[in-house]
């Protein structure tokens, strides 16, 4: 496999630095998203020419997958030091919302987390997801880590598309159908985003706590 993460890394050249790079790669797609980024652009903003970036990053995904990695970097991984209060759910609820959290302050990383996630910073996260959940009594962790990472990563998406858009009118649009559709008409389409998320966190774990238990024999 040919990516980023799989090649032997180069002593660094002149005074650009990856970390530079990548900082700059995150700071230009927050501001103006993934389609302007190009590795002249970066270069420029970098104040170096491309053949000095190119010694570092071959190509635009290169550059995708290290700034994508560092958006993961931001997530604050719970403690391992002190027995988690709630039980194993508490440290899988503050990893999922950091993550979530994350995610929602660079917009753009939604728009490409169909990406390998193959970073040290993604797989350390993953780690200690599974470790969680193989700690709290799951024999296969897998099918529960990707239940919630998908769950994080559907909401993420979700919300960063609607917000794009002009969310104002649906209210009046369902009002004037609501014959047609009364639940919708009641509940509406508008979204309470952090409380919709944790509330639906709160019905996956608890759904897992259970299947848990039931196959455990635990109380």
């Amino acid at each position: 496999m040919d990516s980023v993460w799989s090649r032997p890394k180069k002593a660094p050249r002149q005074t650009l630095t990856l970390g530079r790079i990548v900082a700059e790669a995150v700071a230009l797609l927050d501001e103006e998203g993934v389609a302007r980024l190009t590795m002249r652009r970066l270069a420029e903003r970098l104040d170096t020419g491309s053949t000095t970036l190119y010694w570092h990053v071959r190509t635009k995904d290169d550059v995708l997958d290290l700034a994508l990695d560092a958006v993961f970097g931001e997530v604050r991984l719970p403690s391992r030091d002190r027995p988690p209060e709630g039980g194993w759910q508490r440290p899988v609820r503050e990893l999922i919302g950091g993550w979530r959290a994350a995610l929602l302050r660079h917009p753009w990383s939604a728009t490409i987390l169909d990406r390998p996630l193959m970073g040290p910073n993604a797989l350390e996260r993953t780690e200690f997801l599974y470790a969680a959940l193989s700690a709290a009594g799951f024999a296969a962790p897998k099918p529960a880590a990707y239940s919630l990472s998908n769950y994080v990563m559907g909401s993420v998406v979700m919300q960063v598309t609607w917000q794009d858009r002009d969310e104002g009118g649906t209210g009046d649009f369902l009002a004037e159908r609501a014959a047609r559709y009364p639940s919708l008409a009641e509940h509406g389409l508008d979204h309470a985003w952090d409380a919709t998320f944790e509330e639906g966190l709160g019905y996956l774990l608890d759904g897992m706590d259970q299947a848990l238990h039931r196959r455990t024999g635990a109380p």
